[in-house]
């Protein structure tokens, strides 16, 4: 079948492109003529492939069609005309030409909103239901019967590009080329419309697009995002005409912290809001736009309306002159009609489209990764000046910056100036709890207050749920493309590492660590673990597999690999920062969002990531923090119907709580690593020297407040009291004070609640009749501090054998010599199964002792290596799941099998 093909547009390309796929013969292409010296995609998609291409200016002159026109549109001999998309009115003697008439592609489901404008009005009268229709050309105005159409629902946010780009265009070629089909093989319908429902609405103009205020809410958000961009719904403000796009409707308990702005007509003020500007119907209910356009073309965003044009210009490096010379010549190659770009010249004033946005943000991404730009900064930025001025703002971080408002609590300490946020992060923003409810986090090394933190409420959680379950199902993270979340995430652990000594010593002072492993450790093991996961978002996929069972066999299965949604995390008070690391680092990396609960005893260096978070450009819900108490914010975090996964690191009791409660809410996924007996062996035959050495750290490191801790060391018989009398000689080496004195190797214990349970511990074990070699009480200063404590002639049966101790006590008990199976008997006899180690030179008992070790981590000749790139993880009543490596990942992404027929 001969086609012509008379339209314009992206939308008329696709229908060409794939009509010539289905192999029918385009004998010409009618478009309008370029525009500042540019075709249009349909004709140059055409020229390309040497078809016909007629631009003709106009069809009709006083509604009389042109002679020549029609007669140059007849030779080409074609038997259907396609209009996919006409902004051009062509007269009746081309559309009843054809064997088989005409066919015209039109944005609405007929007889609804017929006229130019239906997708506007579509969203205007905040329809349901929307769509597309099919039909055959007639004399009327999208009058003529109906031959195909298809519908979709039409979401409360929808927006003009939203729901052409999720149906309207890739369903409109489809349903096209579709309708084609149907002619070629005589089955296409020809169905009346029915008048019942019929509509017909005018071209939507500047003039007409002005706001009535005295509608409700929904009311006002649909004019708003019906009018879109062009024409744009607007009114007086401030004496002058802005425009208002960017439109959503907002929770009406959501409340309204910012500027008030008044307008005339409007029920009530508007206030400017950092999220935007927030406006009311006359029911009171709240809607919020992103964006403002000014008489003069510039736009910014709605948040920044009292702050527009405050800020000076940024005078530029070197190297950012350089950038800016390269993105000059972008600017040239796109506005090729343009001799020469100024600082003044406007990119849409000189002819850019919509593509031409989408080709500039790309073309800003290869030259400068770490500048990520929306489509709208461009229409914000429409001069070359302001262009580059944004740009250069975000590759210096300010832009975000300016956006962030935090009330720090400033500490003058370790030789710095200490900022540190203190209150709930939700959505991109610090706020107050509930009630204004706060509690006091406490310096274990004087016991004095640090300052006092929001103390989260339940209502708390629930706005954190909704923010984060938003940014993952609306905003721009769900959507984003994988190496971009990586290069967020990268760009994040920068900060960590800009800002690494602050976060140390906000951890020495939060949670007692001693400084420099601080540093090291908790910040630096940090920074590694988002760096080893930024590298993982562009990596994850699924695999291709062959199925025999199907009939016939043709068929194609594989999966997919998708993030779970909306992931809770509550981490334990000895690494705040690191255990915040461990889990939220895969989980970001997965493509989630997170609401974190941290230890509510340490919650500071949680919330300065949460301000780094929101520096490096994490869209607003991605990350959530609530500082509060395990019985009310991690109770509601398990319970939530929005969460579908959490983790938790903590004891073994509060993990059956957690894991009971999850299952009764919603089935939640859940990974746990809990509670640690850890079994160290030391063999004759090791390396004294390293296995005194590493025998301490396995117990004291981070003052014993270590998951992996050597619960109990088992030492062969024949070398027991040596290794005693090297360790408590070490012992008494060890400087016990101030965390953030560089010589200290022992600082507080964490909480006095902790220091308690160490006292009574070691009490304990004396009255069983284990020998206290040294050690064993509080010491004898300010503080929560605890002396380095070692027992022998522990057996099997006492309760220091058994239970946990979180702290720096060294447990250790004889083995007989060559008894290896009875060692690894005892080893086992515990309900947990985290870690485990043996020092011996001997590489075969190793290797044998390594595999008969019920653990979830076994170390040979060492302790404590970890890695960001080696799972963690525990059996038993240790826990399930997975910290680091790429078995992380798996804890927060789903498996989806496809199978396809063909």
């Amino acid at each position: 079948m001969k086609i012509a093909l008379i339209g314009q547009s992206l939308f008329g390309q696709e229908v060409y492109k794939e009509l010539r796929k289905e192999g029918y013969t385009i004998v010409g292409v009618f478009t309008i003529p370029d525009k500042d010296g540019r075709a249009d995609p349909l004709a140059t998609e055409a020229e390309k492939d040497g078809v016909a291409v007629f631009k003709f200016p106009r069809w009709r002159v006083k509604g009389q069609a042109i002679p020549e026109v029609v007669a140059q549109y007849k030779a080409i001999g074609a038997e259907l005309n396609v209009l996919p998309f006409c902004s051009q009115f062509i007269p009746m003697e081309v559309i009843d030409h054809p064997k088989h008439g005409s066919i015209i592609y039109h944005p609405s489901l007929l007889p609804r909103h017929r006229g130019a404008s239906a997708i506007n009005w579509t969203l205007i009268h905040g329809d349901k239901k929307g769509g597309f229709t099919v039909f055959w050309a007639d004399d009327g105005l999208d009058t003529g019967p109906i031959l195909l159409q298809r519908d979709c629902d039409v979401e409360p946010n929808d927006t003009v590009n939203t729901i052409y780009k999720r149906f309207l265009f890739p369903e409109g070629v489809k349903g096209t080329v579709e309708a084609v089909r149907l002619i070629a093989e005589g089955k296409a319908p020809r169905i009346s419309q029915p008048e019942e429902g019929a509509t017909y609405e005018c071209i939507q103009k500047k003039d007409n697009a002005k706001i009535d205020w005295n509608q409700s809410a929904e009311a006002l958000h649909n004019w708003i995002r019906g009018n879109d961009k062009v024409p744009g719904a607007w009114a007086e403000v401030e004496g002058q005409k802005v425009t208002f796009y960017g439109s959503t409707l907002v929770d009406n308990g959501s409340i309204a912290i910012g500027q008030p702005l008044q307008i005339p007509g409007a029920s009530r003020a508007a206030t400017v809001t950092r999220a935007g500007l927030l406006l009311y119907g006359n029911d009171s209910k709240a809607l919020l736009v992103k964006n403002l356009q000014f008489e003069d073309g510039k736009m910014i965003a709605a948040a920044q309306y009292f702050a527009s044009g405050s800020s000076a210009a940024v005078e530029l490096t070197e190297e950012e002159k350089s950038f800016a010379e390269q993105m000059r010549t972008v600017w040239q190659s796109i506005l090729n009609n343009v001799s020469q770009i100024e600082d003044s010249t406007d990119f849409f004033k000189s002819g850019a489209a919509s593509m031409d946005v989408v080709r500039l943000v790309e073309e800003v991404k290869l030259r400068a990764s770490n500048c990520q730009l929306q489509n709208e900064d461009v229409y914000m930025n429409c001069t070359f000046q302001d262009f580059i001025q944004m740009c250069v703002r975000k590759l210096r971080g300010e832009d975000d910056e300016e956006e962030l408002l935090v009330d720090y609590v400033e500490k003058n300490i370790n030789n710095m100036s200490v900022k540190m946020p203190h209150q709930l992060f939700i959505n991109g923003e610090f706020v107050d709890a509930e009630g204004g409810k706060t509690y006091k986090t406490i310096n274990p090394t004087d016991g004095t207050a640090i300052c006092d933190v929001s103390l989260a409420q339940i209502s708390d959680v629930d706005r954190a749920v909704a923010a984060a379950k938003e940014a993952f199902e609306e905003g721009e993270w769900g959507k984003m493309n994988p190496r971009d979340r990586g290069r967020l995430i990268y760009k994040l652990a920068d900060l960590m590492e800009q800002h690494q000594e602050e976060l140390a010593t906000i951890e020495a002072m939060d949670s007692g660590a001693v400084y420099t492993l601080a540093l090291k450790t908790h910040v630096g093991m940090s920074i590694q673990t988002f760096r080893y996961f930024a590298g993982w978002c562009d990596k994850i996929q699924g695999s291709t597999i062959p199925i025999n069972q199907a009939r016939p066999n043709r068929n194609l299965t594989f999966t997919k690999k998708e993030p779970i949604g909306v992931c809770a995390i509550v981490i334990p008070w000895n690494y705040p920062l690191m255990m915040l690391a461990w889990k939220t680092a895969a989980c970001l990396a997965a493509g989630n969002t997170v609401v974190l609960k941290p230890a509510q005893v340490t919650p500071l260096t949680a919330l300065k990531f949460a301000e780094l978070a929101a520096r490096a450009g994490l869209p607003k819900g991605v990350v959530n923090i609530l500082p509060g108490s395990g019985a009310l914010v991690g109770q509601r975090l398990s319970d939530h119907p929005d969460i579908h996964k959490l983790a938790f690191t903590g004891s073994t009791e509060i993990g059956k709580h957690i894991m009971k409660s999850c299952a009764v809410s919603n089935v939640k996924k859940v990974s746990l690593e809990l509670g640690g007996k850890s079994p160290l062996i030391i063999f004759s035959d090791c390396d004294m020297d390293k296995a005194v050495r590493m025998g301490m750290s396995s117990v004291f490191f981070n003052k014993g407040e270590n998951c992996i801790a050597a619960g109990r060391l088992f030492v062969e018989d024949n070398i027991h009291d040596h290794f005693v009398k090297r360790v408590v000689e070490e012992v008494k080496k060890m400087k016990i004070g101030d965390p953030l004195d560089r010589a200290t190797d022992h600082g507080p214990q964490n909480h006095k609640a902790h220091l308690d349970k160490l006292v009574e511990y070691c009490q304990i074990g004396i009255k069983e009749g284990a020998t206290l070699v040294c050690g064993g009480k509080q010491v004898q200063r300010p503080g929560f501090f605890f002396e380095p404590t070692v027992f022998t002639d522990v057996q099997d049966h006492m309760y220091i054998a058994v239970e946990e101790s979180f702290g720096p006590i060294m447990i250790l008990s004889k083995f007989k010599s060559g008894e290896v199976d009875n060692v690894l008997r005892r080893a086992n006899a515990t309900e947990f199964g985290l870690a485990s180690g043996v020092f011996t030179r001997d590489i075969s008992k190793a290797l044998y002792v390594s595999e008969k070790l019920n653990a979830g981590t076994v170390f040979v000749n060492t302790y404590n290596k970890t890695d960001v790139a080696s799972p963690f993880g525990g059996f038993k009543q240790s826990g399930f799941g997975k910290d680091l490596g790429q078995d992380a990942l798996n804890e927060y992404l789903k498996t989806k099998a496809v199978t396809i027929e063909y």
